[in-house]
């Protein structure tokens, strides 16, 4: 990496986040904070991290031809892919042709943008443990799939979809319709296909983040965060807390699979690696390769927080992953189904103790809409999930 420029000026280190929503908006500030030059781009105008980046841009990421007319127009150093939507064969060709450089690769962008992607990677290339699955384009292939051996329950998710979107539980043959219309409505892009996967009777998931930054001497380190706990409810995250006690077996077999998944997607940067843990068991379920919702915890938990670690990671920073107090995070909703809505309560919940918020600026709120995250620390994780859950419950949205 070139030295950092000062913003604005021939010199500048530009970087273009393709994705500028509650989690880009964070990886921007912490950018800015290093001096860099950003672009945040976004399929809708004002997105929360358009709101802090130095330009701002709107186009439908999904459009091969737009993508590259913008990459090609902006000419940024970096190109990091925030979501899932986004035409990745256009940054495969625009890094083949030695035009950017993609976060973390564009080969890993492709391959995380989509769950058969990954999934495929995982369980068939690398061997790794995972739940059974198949992949299905038709209603009539999901019920062939589940009588054929997947069974029930088990779970059923649009290949590309974000935050739980179109995912959902299937107790037996009366919710198989119902799921796969759910699915068809939730996919990222357009209807299509979708992952079933057999249920694991897990204790609990984790999230693993994973950091690949470059070490003093221009070699690829990789580096772990305490693990996650998370609480999710369809798929989406409502809480999260750090650190999550962990079996020490399967907090090192969480690791040797989380390395082996992103030794091979390669580049440098914050992975997020989800896992599922029953005792010493651990098995491989998704991987994002950015930051992840259920880190979010960690603006209170860690040092450098997962935006801070992501940041440092692609610049060729050093990157330190030490846990500064255990702490929790509970998703503030939007509630109502407005634009330009007003927030009561702000002060009672930065009263609860060791608490803060984070409200995240979404011009347009609805009901399942996630529009902040109270924050809390505490010696005992317990009750740091308490007081933030608490927190967040005295953040009432309104229509103003």
């Amino acid at each position: 990496m070139k030295p950092i420029g000062t913003p604005l000026s021939p010199h500048a280190t530009r970087v273009m986040l393709l994705g500028s929503g509650e989690l880009g908006k964070e990886v921007l500030i912490a950018l800015q904070r290093l001096g860099v030059e950003t672009i945040a781009v976004d399929r809708y105008d004002h997105a929360p991290g358009q709101q802090v980046a130095h330009h701002a841009r709107t186009i439908t990421m999904s459009d091969g031809a737009a993508l590259r007319a913008l990459i090609e127009a902006e000419r940024p150093d970096l190109v990091v892919p925030e979501i899932e939507a986004i035409a990745t064969p256009v940054l495969e060709a625009l890094e083949a042709e030695g035009r950017i450089r993609c976060i973390p690769t564009a080969r890993a962008a492709r391959l995380t943008m989509d769950r058969e992607g990954i999934r495929r990677l995982a369980a068939e290339t690398l061997g790794l443990p995972t739940s059974p699955y198949r992949f299905c384009d038709s209603l009539a292939e999901l019920q062939a799939a589940i009588d054929a051996g997947i069974g029930y329950p088990c779970i059923v998710k649009p290949v590309m979809s974000s935050s739980g979107k179109g995912q959902s539980k299937v107790d037996g043959p009366a919710d198989v319709q119902s799921a796969w219309d759910y699915a068809m409505a939730g996919g990222r892009v357009g209807p299509g296909r979708v992952i079933v996967e057999g249920f694991i009777a897990f204790d609990y998931e984790i999230t693993q983040l994973t950091v690949r930054a470059l070490g003093a001497d221009g070699s690829v380190e990789t580096h772990f965060c305490d693990p996650i706990g998370h609480v999710q409810v369809s798929g989406d995250y409502v809480e999260s807390w750090q650190p999550h006690a962990m079996h020490p077996a399967a907090l090192q077999r969480s690791r040797e699979i989380a390395k082996a998944v992103t030794d091979n997607l390669g580049g440098q940067g914050l992975f997020g690696v989800e896992l599922f843990v029953k005792g010493e068991q651990v098995w491989f379920s998704e991987v994002s390769p950015r930051p992840h919702d259920t880190g979010m915890v960690t603006m209170i938990t860690q040092w450098q927080n997962e935006f801070e670690l992501h940041a440092r990671a692609i610049l060729g920073l050093p990157v330190d992953t030490t846990l500064k107090s255990p702490g929790a995070s509970a998703v503030i909703y939007g509630g109502v189904e407005a634009q330009g809505i007003v927030f009561d309560g702000v002060a009672d919940a930065m009263r609860v103790p060791n608490s803060d918020i984070r409200l995240f600026g979404k011009p347009e709120s609805f009901v399942k809409r996630r529009m902040g995250v109270a924050l809390a620390f505490d010696a005992d994780v317990q009750v740091a999930r308490q007081n933030a859950k608490l927190a967040a419950a005295k953040v009432k949205p309104r229509v103003a």
